[in-house]
C-alpha cells in the first residue's frame, strides 16, 4: 500500500472499508509522461480592477465544472460560451473568478480504464469560454484531472497556460502541484493554492510522477505557511468529503482548520456536488463545499448551489455572501441560473441550518446568505462601500 492510501486509511475516517479497498483495487498506474510537462510560472497578467473607489479584493469563487459527459451535445449545438450566460453578472466586479475544473481539457492520451467515467473537453474552446466567462484561476486537484493520463494533464496546462489563466494543485512533479499560483491586484499579492484528498491515489503526483497535490496535514501546513510570507491572501482549495452527503467528515474540519491556522484566509472545498456547511474561523472562511456549478449530468440531488463573492480590505476578510444558483440540468439544460424568492430563501436556509452546526451564523438578506463579520461590517459601513 502506498503512504498516501496508508493516510487515507488511517486519517480520512469514517469511509467505508470495502468501499475504499474497492477503489483502490479498480486504480491503475500511470503511465510515465512520454515528454516533460510544462510548469505553472505561478504568475499571470494582473486583471483589470472593476470601477471601485477603494483597494478591496473580491473573489467569485465557484464549485465543479466539468463540460462533458451527457453535456457534451448540449454544448456542441449552443457552444461552450453557453453555460455562462446567467452568469456574469455574477463576476462583473471580481477581481478573481475561480472554479474547480474537473477532467482535462486535451485531445491527447488515452482514458484510464480503472475509471467508470473518464472526461475531457475540448481545449481551445472550453479555456476560451472560461476566460470570456471570467475566470483566471481554476484548481485541477481533483479525482478527473488525469483521467487521460499525463499526456492530458500536459495539454491541460499548456491550454490554460496560453489562455492566461492560472492553475493550481497539480503539475509535472509534486513540487510543481504543490507550487502556489500568485496574482497582484491593487498591489496585494494573493496566492492559490489546491489540493485533492480523494480516489484515486494514483493520480497524486510524486518526486518522478505528475499528477494531483495530495492534501498531506504536513504539505498544507507548510505550504500556507510558505504563501503566506509571499502574499497578503491566502486561498486555498481542497477536493474532498463525500458525494451527496452534507455531513461533514472529520478530515474536512481538520483540514481546512489546519490551513487558515498556518496563514489562510478562505478555504473553499469542492466534491460533494451539493453545498456544505460554512464556518467562520478565526477571522478565515472554510467553504465545505459550493456544490456544482455547470457539471456534465443529470442528478436530482445537485440541483441547487451557490456563488461565493468574498471581498478583502487589508489582506483581512471583510466581507462574504452566497448567492443561490439552480443547477439542476433536467431544467437549465447545463445553464446555471440565479434563484429569487422563495426558492432563494430555501437555500439559505439550508446553509444556515447546516452552518450551526459549525457554530457559524449566516443572514438572509434579500436570498443571499449573509455572513457577519463585526469589525469588518463596521469599517464597510463607515467607508459608505457596503
Amino acid at each position: 500500500m502506498s503512504r498516501n492510501a496508508h493516510y487515507l486509511f488511517t486519517f480520512l475516517r469514517p469511509i467505508a472499508l470495502v468501499v475504499l479497498v474497492g477503489t483502490l483495487g479498480a486504480c491503475a498506474s500511470l503511465a510515465p509522461a512520454p515528454t516533460p510537462l510544462p510548469e505553472n510560472t505561478g504568475t499571470a497578467p494582473t486583471p483589470a480592477a472593476p470601477p471601485l473607489a477603494d483597494d478591496d479584493i473580491r473573489i467569485s469563487a465557484v464549485g465543479d465544472i466539468m463540460l462533458d459527459g451527457t453535456a457534451r451535445p448540449v454544448l456542441q449545438e449552443h457552444g461552450y460560451d453557453y453555460p455562462f450566460a446567467h452568469m456574469r453578472a455574477l463576476f462583473e466586479d471580481a477581481h478573481v473568478v475561480i472554479g474547480n475544473l474537473e477532467g482535462p481539457l486535451t485531445t491527447q492520451g488515452k482514458a484510464d480504464r480503472s475509471k467508470t467515467y473518464a472526461f475531457r473537453s475540448p481545449p481551445d474552446k472550453v479555456s476560451a469560454a472560461l476566460k470570456n466567462a471570467g475566470f483566471n484561476v481554476v484548481t485541477l486537484a481533483n479525482n478527473h484531472t488525469l483521467d487521460y493520463g499525463p499526456q492530458g494533464l500536459a495539454q491541460t496546462m499548456e491550454t490554460l497556460g496560453a489562455a492566461g489563466i492560472l492553475y493550481v494543485g497539480a503539475g509535472n512533479d509534486s513540487h510543481a502541484a504543490r507550487r502556489a499560483a500568485i496574482m497582484t491586484v491593487h498591489g496585494q499579492r494573493i496566492a492559490f493554492l489546491g489540493y485533492s484528498v480523494t480516489l484515486p491515489d494514483t493520480f497524486y503526483a510524486t518526486h518522478a510522477q505528475p499528477g494531483t497535490a495530495f492534501g498531506h496535514e504536513a504539505h498544507v501546513r507548510a505550504d500556507v505557511a510558505a504563501a503566506r510570507l509571499e502574499a497578503d491572501i491566502v486561498i486555498v482549495s481542497f477536493h474532498w468529503g463525500q458525494e451527496g452527503k452534507t455531513a461533514l467528515r472529520e478530515y474536512q474540519t481538520h483540514l481546512g482548520r489546519v490551513a487558515i491556522d498556518a496563514g489562510a484566509q478562505a478555504v473553499l472545498g469542492h466534491h460533494p456536488h451539493i453545498l456544505q456547511a460554512v464556518e467562520y474561523y478565526k477571522d478565515g472562511v472554510i467553504l465545505y463545499s459550493l456544490g456544482n456549478f455547470v457539471f456534465g449530468s443529470y442528478s436530482k440531488t445537485a440541483a441547487t448551489s451557490a456563488v461565493a463573492q468574498l471581498r478583502f480590505r487589508h489582506g483581512r476578510l471583510a466581507e462574504l455572501r452566497m448567492v443561490p444558483i439552480r443547477v439542476d440540468n433536467f431544467i437549465v439544460q447545463f445553464q446555471p441560473q440565479v434563484l429569487t424568492g422563495a426558492e432563494a430563501d430555501a437555500v439559505v436556509t439550508t446553509l444556515q441550518e447546516l452552518s450551526t452546526l459549525q457554530n457559524t451564523t449566516l443572514e438572509n438578506r434579500n436570498g443571499v446568505a449573509y455572513l457577519p463579520i463585526p469589525a469588518a461590517t463596521t469599517a464597510l459601513e463607515q467607508s459608505g462601500k457596503k
